[in-house]
């Protein structure tokens, strides 16, 4: 298959199939666009515990999956909030962890499952950071950045302190930890939540410059309320 990005604000990934049969999966309702001469399918990709392991990481229980019946057929995936749609070789990376629903497309060869945190209590009161999305396998996946898109490559031993909603992927190799701001004051009145994410090199690290739960709390704010 050959793609391309397209879009600045909102962007899409635009994917043609260079043969019959290839394929191509998201989670329900991730399509965007296609031509004629691709088929559709909706499954649990991989069984039913599968599908409820990827609920609790932030996707759906189905994936729809689309297969070429014709070479040049053309089909799209958007993203949902402004940002950026970020491509990865998982055969060549070995693999990322990433944040719940930073997820948008890929290749049936790579294989999308839950990780967790390697300490409970870290997941169990450090809200994001429990439950992970797993990606292994062969072949291209697709993940959403919300705003800009900021890259680390982390020395052995360095520390990266970062907002958890702000996270969006980081290979294998980087050891990651949820931990409680300090300070009483800090917590009541810094603003910043109760936990950061902190993630120990070596290793590649995906970021994002927005936090699309504390945007969406801003927005609410001026929602009106019925009285």
């Amino acid at each position: 298959m050959k793609y391309r990005i397209i879009g600045d604000t909102m962007p899409a990934v635009e994917v043609m199939f260079e043969m019959p049969g290839e394929e191509m999966y998201t989670q329900s309702g991730g399509m965007a666009w296609m031509t004629e001469g691709i088929e559709m399918s909706t499954n649990t990709k991989g069984g039913l515990m599968k599908g409820i392991g990827r609920m609790f990481a932030g996707e759906s229980l189905f994936m729809a999956t689309y297969r070429a019946r014709r070479e040049g057929a053309v089909i799209a995936f958007a993203s949902t909030v402004a940002g950026r749609v970020y491509p990865v070789d998982v055969s060549a990376t070995g693999g990322l962890i990433c944040q719940k629903g930073a997820f948008l497309c890929a290749q049936s060869g790579v294989n999308l499952s839950i990780a967790f945190s390697k300490k409970f209590s870290a997941g169990l009161f450090g809200g994001e950071g429990f439950i992970l999305q797993d990606l292994s396998g062969q072949g291209m996946a697709f993940l959403e950045v919300d705003g800009d898109l900021v890259e680390k490559d982390l020395q052995p031993g360095e520390v990266l302190k970062v907002d958890t909603g702000n996270v969006v992927a980081f290979e294998r190799s980087v050891n990651y930890e949820v931990e409680t701001v300090k300070g009483l004051g800090n917590i009541f009145f810094g603003g910043e939540g109760l936990f950061l994410t902190k993630l120990t090199g070596p290793g590649r690290v995906i970021l994002q410059t927005q936090n699309i739960a504390e945007f969406a709390g801003r927005i609410a704010r001026f929602i009106p309320t019925s009285s």
